[in-house]
């Protein structure tokens, strides 16, 4: 049996969602052991003018916890 956690992370970029998302989940996978998925629950842009200055996802990032991890909360 295995046992899941799911943590909500947010991640921007000047360039785009898809660097957000790229950059969130390098980022989440230099702390979490064990990372599986992510969902990306919203995405939202920041205008400085008349412009996108900056784009953010917010993701739901899935990892399996370790045998001996499985009883910690």
């Amino acid at each position: 049996m295995s046992v899941a956690r799911v943590v909500e992370i947010s991640s921007t970029s000047s360039k785009s969602f898809e660097d957000a998302m790229q950059q969130g989940i390098a980022r989440a996978t230099k702390t979490l052991r064990n990372v599986k998925s992510a969902w990306i629950k919203e995405q939202e842009v920041r205008i400085d003018g008349d412009r996108v200055a900056d784009y953010k996802v917010n993701m739901l990032v899935t990892f399996v916890l370790d045998d001996t991890d499985a009883g910690l909360s």
